[in-house]
């Protein structure tokens, strides 16, 4: 859009957003809200203004926090009661008809925030006249429909905008604003971390504190793991990294003395960086995930709340123009896109696990839409692959915890440093003692204890040529960093049973006696104990571990052998803080979803005693061949049974006879020994 017309309907909605703090046209109880609200606008304004020339070395601690605090304090848990960003008060004080929707259209224009940081006055000039657009309604007895129209027209204009530059922010290295302050900034002085426009919390600011307390050293060791593990990715799945020139770098605020390291040893591989913001649009976001960089979580029931306010405008127009939207862009961008070498991945784990609460005032996707947005799924997923293939791209992953995690912070981290660099060679051959026994079986057992009722049989691959083929996968410190796992994609016919766990964190949510049951590999039931009523629970999780799907496959079977962790995790009481990146190599773990080979089944992939790994596919990824829109789930949730509710872990050979790996939480496999000394020290 032309500059000079982008400036001159930014200046425009700004006056009339003037006007509406003192015009008395819109009767209570809106007039409240539409009047906060654009104070709100005009105070993204100010910041707008405020950044474009600010002497960020000048700028003072206090100033830059204070400055923060307001644009974020109205969705803090201490006013978020009271706060119009709440569907339960919103309905309350703005009526059931219009407050979810006037809800939603506050949720959306919060996004401004990181427009004025950014900049984007365009994207500021298009919030401020959907605003003023829905405002005007209600200078008279508005009708329901058309206000809902206006949110509709708005996410289906310019999702065009939205969802394009989404695409661009994922391959193009030369969009840097992350960069730029990262490569840019005193990284000694924590007050960097208010550039972004995230909110930046205790965790945001001691982490930086921290980091910059770090030898160089520490630093660039924390970094080589991360990209060494990604470059072994493309060289144990056969996959040339030299045809690649962009990898995306995703980081948590206050580990940019990391990432900086990072980039510099990723450019030795020739690889620049892209390094792109979570969503914080309804258009770009998904669910609660936070797929990019951010900051600290002002409050994750807020985001939870507002997990399916798309519901406003899905529907198979809006998906057909997103998903022609996103054709285009890769087709113009294909170069670019085929460059994209995939996601380098920094996650942190210690924040107090979040249970959220079910509101009924909270905006729902109906049936319809649920299933529209595992349509959209599958397509965009199959047009990513078609200009990012899967077979030629890779990712690594790692974890870090955050002073939230508690006093003990600092010796957790070293810690954590500890296992994140465990020896590999150690791990690989202990857990090729595993693999061969595994790869005797056609089943295993697994079997909880005490109150863990698990009591599953998952079946496994049969070989055809055992002295060169192999069905699990010996999972050392590559892109799945720590170390300590063996894995494999299981036959579903068969597989029958019920996997349970009294407590676990998936996806940032808390669960409690998560209970799934299998028939044939596909999942026949489920529930969890979070909620007094039965139905709620059992949307819950259908909502966020099946991803709305009415069943889903087991797409991997894995023994986690890190028993360090495990140790680690109960002698810090951390256990219940741990990512699902670690606490899976703490036990044996099981995902729902799509198999670890999605998109690269046709791919060799052999370990390192040089067998081929020939179990990548199932009954259902198989489809891929004559029906990948039937393929695919586009998730993949790992929910482990930690080593102290685990009874016994047995192969089942064809004859019938059985080789325990695992009993009563200990590995008594001969050769594999080595794995409970770390037991032996809690």
């Amino acid at each position: 859009m032309d500059e000079m017309m982008v400036k001159e309907r930014y200046e425009l909605s700004r006056e009339r957003l003037k006007g509406i703090l003192t015009e008395e046209t819109v009767k209570e109880p809106y007039r409240d809200y539409f009047q906060k609200t654009a104070a709100f606008l005009l105070m993204l304004d100010e910041v707008y203004e405020k950044v474009a020339g600010r002497n960020w070395d000048a700028a003072g601690m206090d100033m830059l926090a204070e400055e923060n605090r307001k644009l974020y304090e109205d969705i803090l848990p201490a006013q978020y009661e009271h706060s119009y960003g709440n569907p339960a008060w919103a309905c309350k004080v703005l009526g059931e008809t219009f407050g979810p929707l006037l809800g939603a259209l506050y949720s959306e224009l919060r996004a401004g925030i990181v427009y004025a940081f950014e900049g984007q006055m365009e994207y500021l000039a298009i919030l401020g006249e959907l605003f003023i657009e829905i405002y005007n309604c209600f200078e008279e007895e508005p009708e329901y429909q058309t206000v809902k129209e206006i949110f509709y027209w708005y996410a289906n204009d310019y999702c065009e905008i939205f969802a394009a530059d989404r695409i661009l922010d994922q391959i193009d290295a030369d969009r840097t604003f992350a960069a730029d302050i990262i490569c840019h900034s005193d990284l000694n002085d924590p007050k960097y971390l208010y550039r972004y426009g995230e909110y930046v919390s205790e965790n945001e600011i001691e982490t930086a504190r921290y980091m910059a307390s770090l030898p160089e050293e520490t630093i660039r060791k924390m970094a080589e793991v991360y990209t060494e593990g990604f470059r072994k990715g493309f060289v144990l799945g056969n996959k040339d990294l030299s045809k690649k020139s962009t990898v995306n770098i995703r980081f948590k605020l206050g580990f940019e003395r990391v990432v900086k390291a990072s980039m510099e040893q990723f450019a030795d591989m020739g690889l620049r960086p892209t390094i792109y913001r979570a969503g914080v649009s309804v258009l770009t976001r998904r669910g609660t995930s936070r797929n990019g960089y951010c900051g600290g979580i002002p409050n994750p029931q807020y985001d939870y709340d507002h997990k399916d306010d798309q519901a406003l405008f899905l529907d198979k127009h809006y998906v057909e123009r997103r998903l022609e939207v996103m054709k285009t862009v890769y087709e113009q961008n294909k170069e670019m896109a085929a460059g994209f070498a995939g996601p380098a991945v920094m996650e942190v784990f210690g924040e107090t696990p979040f249970a959220p609460e079910k509101k009924a005032e909270a905006i729902a996707l109906s049936k319809k839409q649920e299933e529209l947005q595992l349509f959209f799924d599958s397509k965009s997923g199959q047009i990513t692959n078609t200009y990012i293939p899967g077979d030629e791209r890779s990712f690594t992953i790692i974890s870090w915890p955050v002073p939230e995690i508690g006093e003990q912070f600092e010796e957790i981290f070293q810690e954590v440093i500890r296992i994140n660099t465990l020896d590999s060679e150690l791990y690989s051959r202990v857990q090729q003692v595993l693999i061969d026994a595994l790869d005797q079986g056609e089943a295993v057992h697994i079997l909880g204890a005490g109150d863990n009722h698990t009591d599953l049989t998952v079946q496994l691959y049969r070989l055809g040529d055992p002295k060169k083929e192999t069905i699990f996968e010996n999972c050392v410190a590559d892109v799945n960093i720590p170390v300590g796992e063996v894995f494999t994609s299981p036959v579903l016919k068969g597989t029958n049973g019920v996997l349970h766990v009294s407590r676990v964190y998936l996806n940032g949510l808390q669960y409690r006696d998560l209970e799934v049951s299998f028939r044939d590999g596909m999942i026949s039931g489920y529930g969890c104990k979070n909620f007094e009523d039965e139905k709620a629970c059992s949307d819950y999780v259908k909502e966020n571990i099946l991803f709305n799907h009415d069943t889903l496959p087991l797409g991997e079977f894995a023994i986690g052998t890190n028993t360090t962790a495990y140790v680690a995790g109960r002698t810090f009481g951390i256990e219940d803080k741990y990512p699902i990146l670690i606490a899976e190599k703490t036990g044996p773990h099981f995902a729902v979803g799509d198999t670890c080979y999605s998109y690269s089944e046709d791919t060799k992939v052999y370990n390192p005693d040089g067998k081929e790994i020939v179990a990548r596919d199932n009954e259902v990824s198989i489809l891929r061949k004559e029906h990948p829109e039937q393929a695919y789930m586009h998730c993949h949730t790992d929910i482990t049974i930690p080593y102290d509710e685990l009874g016994e872990i047995t192969v089942i050979k064809q004859d019938g006879s059985k080789i325990v790996l695992l009993k009563d939480g200990r590995f008594v496999l001969p050769g594999t020994d080595i794995l409970n000394e770390p037991f032996d020290r809690l």
